[in-house]
């Protein structure tokens, strides 16, 4: 059934007021205020808030979380860790589950098997982001492959692919390698300076720094090195955006629904345009460079070199390459997604790993048997033995980073809106549905995991479950959609663990707030109040 809109009510009141207003002699426009005064209410709660949810959606026979579409979940959902209330839900009801946004707003999580695989990789691109939901992103991370639709993303990926192919990432690790041991070293140098063995470290801060300056270096072949200089104004433009404060956080919210209030002149409003500012400018002046002759012919191994030379030669071989615009977008994706998920992630790692010192000693064990040299302070800045050390070669290094992204993943959830009519598992879903990928639910789901799923447990991943998919684990999504990026933030995370873990023990300073206990979503899942762990040398 043809859902009644807003508009549709608008106009009826509007047309029918005016025409009773005219037949009676009466003030036209007093009769149209008093009409919508009361037609619009009456339509939010009585139509959509009660009769069109429970007995004309044709969503209505998915399995629902109980409760009045007047309001619905909604402050069950702000109130709460996003992915928490859905575990529960998914627990209750099943897989696929229908829950409200007030005034009958309907929504979907799905965490069925088929129907992920059906989102993600049979028919994905029937599948966008809601505009509003890409309305405060585009502005700092541009129009690049995490934002793009349909043929647009597909031929931004196909260009893209180069630069992060296993090879092309292998040829980087170097980088990852020095700025992973400058920032060992700065703490050790700091310890030394203070004349302590143990010193408590805001790790994100630090950690969004260091990633920060391996995507400038590893994908720009530019080095803007905010580990020395934390003052950067890149730096500080992404401290805008990624604010926290409860007044940006509600009007975040508010602007998913209200999209013209991101013109009001309120704090976080300019603090985005001030960022946007400074991206948008970075962005161009590293496009430019590698545009130029001069770079172009260098052969630079980093990640838009490669993509800019391919993109180069397709255009002399007269194909459509990628425009300077939309170069451009991409090292705004870049620079912003790919240094701040996989810092947070790094961050919830030294976190678990702070938790669980069994799990931490054992993991130095490993690195002390395959990177001895590391241990070593005449040898730890030997580029001969960083050259040849392979840290993909750690089976429990790799368990420990995709155990912690799936118990904590930096993105927590993703939401898309079918364009046109389909079938999620066994339910026909009519165009315009939105619908909830929700990793921090499905990757703690027992129905996938076992009983154990909400426990921090590298070992699950020798002896998965035969309930196991690939679908159960979502913290880079699947398919054409799924994240590009993976193995260079999977290679980032493990050379970084190795420098530090030879150098340093982590505990949890208990004289900090928990930090699991107040997690915050702007894109990615971050504590409230950072993490902060003792330091200690070895």
């Amino acid at each position: 059934m043809s859902r009644v809109t807003s508009g549709h009510v608008i106009a009826t009141a509007t047309a029918g007021s005016y025409l009773l207003a005219r037949q009676f002699e009466l003030s036209a426009v007093l009769t149209i205020a008093t009409a919508l005064s009361i037609v619009y209410p009456l339509y939010l709660i009585v139509w959509l808030g009660l009769i069109f949810p429970r007995y004309l959606s044709e969503l209505r026979c998915i399995p629902t979380v109980p409760g009045c579409p007047i309001w619905g979940q909604f402050f069950t959902i702000i109130s709460q860790e996003i992915g928490v209330p859905q575990r529960k839900w998914h627990q209750d009801h099943g897989p696929i589950v229908r829950y409200f946004f007030p005034f009958g707003n309907e929504r979907l999580s799905v965490a069925d098997d088929e129907a992920l695989k059906h989102l993600t990789v049979k028919n994905p691109y029937n599948y966008p982001k809601p505009t509003r939901a890409k309305l405060w992103m585009v502005r700092v991370l541009g129009e690049g492959v995490l934002l793009a639709e349909g043929n647009e993303h597909a031929h931004q990926r196909k260009s893209l692919a180069p630069g992060f192919s296993i090879q092309a990432i292998r040829q980087l690790a170097p980088i990852f390698w020095e700025k992973s041991l400058l920032m060992s070293k700065m703490w050790q140098q700091e310890m030394a300076t203070e004349q302590v063995q143990t010193k408590s470290y805001e790790i994100l801060n630090w950690l969004n720094r260091v990633t920060l300056d391996v995507i400038s270096g590893a994908g720009f072949g530019y080095d803007i090195n905010s580990l020395e200089n934390p003052d950067t104004r890149i730096r500080d433009a992404y401290k805008l955006v990624f604010n926290f404060d409860v007044f940006s956080h509600i009007m975040h919210g508010i602007q998913t629904f209200v999209p013209a209030s991101r013109y009001l002149p309120v704090k976080m409003n300019r603090d985005i345009n001030v960022a946007q500012r400074i991206i948008l400018d970075k962005a161009t002046e590293i496009i430019q460079r590698h545009e130029s002759d001069e770079v172009a012919n260098t052969g630079g191994k980093d990640v838009i070199a490669l993509i800019a030379r391919e993109n180069k030669r397709l255009k002399e071989k007269g194909e459509r390459g990628l425009s300077f615009e939309t170069m451009r977008d991409q090292v705004m994706t870049f620079l912003g997604a790919g240094h701040d998920t996989t810092a947070t992630g790094l961050a919830w790692t030294l976190h678990l790993l702070s938790t669980h010192p069994v799990s931490q000693s054992r993991l130095r064990e490993e690195v002390r048997e395959h990177m001895p040299f590391l241990f070593n302070k005449d040898t730890r800045f030997d580029p001969d033995l960083i050259l040849h050390a392979d840290a993909d070669r750690l089976p429990f290094l790799d368990n420990v980073c995709r155990e912690s992204l799936r118990y904590i993943p930096p993105i927590p959830m993703t939401v898309r809106q079918a364009v046109d009519e389909d079938m999620l598992g066994a339910y026909k879903i009519p165009s315009g549905t939105v619908v909830y990928i929700i990793a921090n639910a499905i990757n703690r789901m027992p129905m996938y995991w076992g009983d154990d799923a909400d426990q921090f447990n590298p070992d699950r991943w020798d002896d998965l479950p035969k309930t196991f998919t690939t679908n159960a684990y979502m913290s880079f999504l699947q398919g054409p959609r799924g994240c590009i990026g993976k193995k260079f933030a999977e290679t980032e995370m493990k050379i970084l663990l190795c420098c530090l873990l030879s150098v340093f023990e982590f505990r949890r300073d208990e004289d900090t707030p928990d930090p699991e206990e107040w997690k915050m979503w702007r894109l990615v899942l971050k504590p409230k109040y950072g993490i902060t762990v003792k330091v200690t040398i070895l």
